[in-house]
């Protein structure tokens, strides 16, 4: 583990000694928590912030339900998405007016990819990993006609890099295995050939530490909803490096984007500023919520936050290969906590109705096709004592063979 040694064979007690010294220890008292249940899916959807009820009665029944239109001006309504990014910046190595929230992760995507291919004219060739997260993937290949989309294995992606590449992107934490890319590192190579490095970060903003300034990063999106507890489906962070702005043009050509919107006129004129990248009227009661989470996590030491994660992640590996050892689970994340975002995978040939069983018995991960068991650690409400029980729960679930029951082996909609 990261910040102690830990016991060949940690116990119960160790568990709960750790939470009792945890200097996050406190934070967990911000979340609204369900009694007698594990959550283990943060890297999903995270729990709610319990700031957040008070802000969503105060947005309908106040700024709404009284305010009515005028809470644009008299709320500030207008300026939400650009106060938001500027709440968020320091918790991903931004500046202030480089970030903004707005819209989806795959519709910020397709407007920095649009910008990328433009800021790189004659050039054809994105990079995209091997088994990234899908959607990119998808958004990258509505792009056709405009770019080629090479998908390359992790080891092959510098030597993909070449003068014709207009951009990598890439996913700074890998969302099946947790697997950490070298961001500056690669970020380097990109420039290096005069392409643009766009990195999605759902899987590390509120979990590790990011530095999307200090590694040289042009573009970047991702998830509130997630580590940062945003709430289901909010908007997504955007982030435009400086001494982009101005120069891009993205293809989503609103009317919040115009450099004067309620002038309206005919013809489209960008901001000359992050707000560029706005498309249509922002969707203020989800994007609000997104505030209630950014505001716990900027009390919180990223240090600490990294430390725990690793920490937490280091202990369910021990307890699952010594608990469960017999059960065929193979890990399926890098083993050094140096390379791990906030989760842990496993590997198991009847992962869905382990993981169906494991929901039953009070403990929420949840499974990525085709065989993975996957746990988030959020460090900011999961505790050791979590983890240990999780394991005691998973090991009685498989020497009982209780997810062999028919009623785990119907999958649902959402996995």
């Amino acid at each position: 583990m990261s910040d102690e040694l830990m016991p060949a064979q940690p116990d119960r007690d160790w568990c709960l000694a750790r939470d009792a010294a945890d200097p996050l220890a406190a934070m967990r008292a911000h979340f609204s928590l369900s009694d007698g249940k594990i959550y283990l899916d943060g890297n999903s959807l995270g729990p709610p912030p319990k700031a957040a009820l008070a802000l969503a009665t105060t947005l309908i029944e106040d700024e709404w339900g009284q305010g009515l239109v005028s809470s644009w001006n008299d709320a500030d309504w207008v300026n939400l998405p650009v106060a938001l990014g500027q709440e968020a910046a320091p918790l991903i190595g931004a500046q202030g007016d480089e970030v903004i929230v707005c819209d989806s992760v795959s519709i910020n995507l397709f407007k920095l990819l649009s910008a990328a291919i433009a800021m790189r004219a004659g050039r054809r060739t994105i990079i995209m990993e091997t088994g990234d997260f899908p959607t990119n993937g998808y958004i990258a290949q509505g792009l056709a006609g405009r770019a080629d989309i090479r998908f390359v294995a992790r080891a092959d992606i510098i030597a993909a890099i070449n003068t014709d590449t207009i951009a990598l992107c890439l996913s700074h934490a890998h969302y099946k295995t947790g697997q950490i890319h070298d961001m500056a590192a690669l970020s380097a190579h990109a420039h290096a050939a005069g392409a643009l490095a766009l990195w999605d970060i759902s899987h590390s903003a509120g979990a590790l530490p990011v530095d999307l300034n200090g590694s040289a990063a042009d573009f970047a999106t991702g998830s509130t909803y997630k580590f940062l507890n945003g709430g289901p489906g909010a908007p997504a962070l955007l982030f435009a490096a400086r001494r982009h702005l101005g120069e891009t043009r993205q293809p989503l050509q609103g009317w919040w984007g115009h450099a004067d919107p309620f002038a309206f006129e005919p013809d489209y004129r960008p901001r000359g500023d992050i707000r560029q990248f706005l498309t249509g009227t922002p969707p203020i009661l989800s994007l609000a919520m997104v505030g209630a989470g950014i505001a716990i996590h900027r009390q919180a030491d990223m240090g600490q936050v990294r430390a725990k994660s690793q920490a937490l992640g280091d202990l369910m590996i021990n307890l699952i290969e010594s608990r469960c050892a017999s059960h065929g689970f193979v890990l399926a994340a890098p083993r050094d906590a140096g390379q791990r975002s906030s989760q842990v995978s496993f590997a198991h040939v009847h992962a869905y109705p382990i993981m169906q069983a494991l929901i039953a018995a009070g403990v929420v991960g949840d499974f990525r096709a085709p065989d993975l068991l996957r746990f988030g650690f959020a460090p900011l409400y999961v505790r050791y004592v979590d983890v240990w029980d999780t394991v005691e729960r998973l090991a009685a679930i498989m020497d009982e063979g209780v997810w062999q029951e028919p009623r785990f082996a119907n999958r649902q909609a959402v996995t």
